[in-house]
């Protein structure tokens, strides 16, 4: 066989490869999910609610999370509680 055969059956086995790839998640299923977090933003947004990040310490944050499980809520709406209670006094 000459070179050239070589790298022209190497390159029709890299272009069958290239037909058996799937479609990237980007542009497959997964490119509604940009649509749906547009919405969950829009509908945060009508609610009044907004983004606020904070770092706080580790410990802190395990007993938050610990009373959202407990009372089986999530974790903003603990904070919010929290805050609203804190700012009260």
């Amino acid at each position: 066989m000459k070179k050239t055969d070589l790298y022209k059956n190497e390159g029709l086995k890299i272009k069958g490869q290239m037909k058996r790839a799937g479609t990237p998640d980007r542009f497959g299923g997964a490119a509604g999910a940009a649509g749906s977090r547009r919405d969950q933003r829009k509908l945060e947004q009508a609610q009044g609610r907004v983004a606020f990040a904070v770092k706080l310490d580790g410990e802190l944050v395990r007993q938050i999370r610990a009373l959202a499980d407990a009372r089986q809520m999530g974790i903003n709406e603990i904070v919010g509680e929290l805050l609203t209670k804190g700012l009260a006094h």
